[in-house]
């Protein structure tokens, strides 16, 4: 990581609105109101006069932190947000110990540092899919650009006792100018690893980002996972890959799984490359896991090895919500949404029978985030067994002691549990699918007939439903707020491999859509 240029070095204040206690704080903004609050020195805030902290109010250079602060002060009475309010939100209060000094940035890699003399240097200008009377191609351009010193804090949450140092990635968005030459791009774009809500959204909006915002008219969509790079000849074309045009996808979003196929393994790095290099292709979207993700950056790193002007951009898939410095993955409020309906189902059957318990099994292989979500946002849950924490099945103040509890109070009870929670009962498999993830032993069905041992046991009846939604959750299309994250992420990623950025995936951090650098290949 290197320190970032411009200064963050600033005291500044936040109106804590009435709040007590320990200074923790987090970095806000008011959004579509206008203020917007950010760790910036007043000479950083002065550089961002294209986005300025308020309409009304302009941050001139100040030496002192007092006017720094009372700058802040004018522009929280100015925001709209604030002098709509009835009531407005008073004074702000100076946190003292909580502010921000250095900046460090984790860069990502660009062809243009080892591939200076193919740089087009083309001026970013958006393509609209429109012709004038005179047949003379209109453009326009984007409202807003970013720059070097566009970035986003990786740590919003500050308290008096940590250290004055945020880590910070890369802005995501369009560049002024571009590393290649839109008109001579070739694309290609890959699904891999397991379904999930939103892969079709994705694939749309990559393929609409390309043809309409940059005129791309080449587009590989690759069929079944990486084996559609080879796994094809000119005599057997069923998996040969096919072109994207807006007319291909216009309406695949509506719709679950993915247009391309999808499929673990079939990694093979030297027939990609060939395929790649015979095509003329020059940038590749790698949508999938982390192993999809390992895989592609040994693309990107090869490429690099060999001299070859090809970007390779990620979008992270799991259903899971297990990425690593993300806010969430798409797909994973769907998922959410659907589960619940699995959740309605098993209490609806507990309610309707004497000591009723309904036992839903949902998708977490290695984080109970699924189940987490749907059990908290149900309402209906009573007991929810995760990855992350220890199952402990019998004695007092057990996971069968309280189930037993909740149904002589109430007479019934609903049980969810993430498919990867109780390894340390059940054990390791041995045995890996394609993709290497370890098979995992049927926890649904365990904690079903233990139920049903533990009143057996002291003498109770119990009528046990179990419901295991398995792969509905993933299979339906994505909800709105999904639908409108992959679009934020399909566009980006164009934005980013239009760039040259390559060995990256795109992301939600902090709110806010940034260019991530991968891991090594031999992490």
């Amino acid at each position: 990581m290197r320190e970032f240029k411009a200064s963050h070095s600033a005291t500044f204040e936040i109106n804590l609105y009435g709040l007590s206690g320990a200074t923790s704080v987090i970095f806000g903004l008011y959004g579509a109101w206008g203020a917007r609050f950010f760790t910036l020195g007043p000479a950083a805030a002065q550089s961002r006069t294209r986005t300025p902290v308020m309409s009304s109010t302009s941050f001139a250079r100040r030496e002192s932190v007092d006017s720094s602060a009372a700058a802040f002060q004018a522009a929280h009475k100015a925001a709209p947000f604030a002098s709509k309010h009835p009531k407005g939100f008073g004074e702000m209060v100076l946190v003292d110990g909580v502010s921000i000094e250095k900046t460090y940035l984790l860069p990502v890699p660009n062809l243009r540092q080892w591939l200076p003399e193919e740089d087009q240097q083309t001026c970013n200008r958006r393509k609209l899919d429109t012709v004038a009377e005179d047949s003379v191609e209109r453009k326009s351009t984007y409202n807003k650009i970013m720059g070097e010193s566009d970035v986003i804090l990786g740590d919003i949450r500050r308290n008096d006792s940590q250290e004055a140092v945020s880590r910070a990635y890369v802005r995501a968005g369009p560049r002024a100018n571009t590393y290649f030459d839109p008109s001579k791009v070739k694309a290609a774009v890959v699904t891999c690893g397991g379904l999930c809500p939103g892969l079709n959204n994705v694939v749309r909006d990559v393929t609409l980002a390309l043809w309409n915002l940059y005129g791309v008219r080449e587009i590989y969509g690759i069929r079944m996972g990486f084996a559609g790079f080879y796994n094809w000849t000119s005599l057997d074309q069923k998996e040969a890959p096919i072109m994207l045009t807006p007319k291909t996808v216009a309406n695949i979003h509506h719709y679950g799984g993915t247009i391309l196929g999808s499929n673990r393994g079939g990694f093979d790095q030297d027939k990609i490359i060939n395929f790649l290099t015979t095509y003329g292709v020059s940038q590749v979207y790698v949508i999938g896991g982390d192993g999809t993700h390992r895989a592609a950056n040994k693309i990107s790193e090869e490429c690099r090895r060999r001299n070859l002007a090809v970007a390779v951009a990620g979008v992270p898939k799991t259903i899971d919500n297990d990425v690593d410095l993300l806010d969430r993955s798409f797909g994973f409020n769907t998922a959410v949404e659907e589960a619940q309906r699995a959740i309605r189902s098993a209490s609806t059957e507990a309610r309707c029978v004497p000591n009723g318990i309904g036992v839903v099994k949902l998708m977490g292989r290695s984080a109970g985030f699924i189940a987490a979500h749907a059990s908290l946002s149900s309402g209906d849950v009573n007991l929810c067994l995760i990855p992350e924490i220890p199952i402990e099945l019998d004695g007092p103040r057990s996971c069968l002691d309280h189930l037993e509890h909740v149904v002589e109070e109430q007479g019934h009870g609903v049980v969810v549990v993430a498919e990867g929670a109780g390894e340390e009962l059940l054990g390791t498999s041995v045995e890996a699918d394609a993709g290497g993830n370890k098979k995992l032993p049927p926890i649904g069905a365990f904690m079903k007939d233990r139920i049903q041992e533990h009143f057996a046991k002291k003498g109770k009846e119990c009528t046990v439903k179990y419901i295991d939604p398995s792969y509905m959750i993933r299979s339906v299309p994505a909800n709105a707020a999904d639908s409108l994250y992959c679009m934020l992420l399909g566009q980006n990623a164009v934005h980013g491999a239009m760039a040259g950025y390559t060995g990256f995936t795109v992301g939600l951090s902090a709110n806010r859509v940034g260019d991530i650098k991968g891991a090594k290949s031999s992490d």
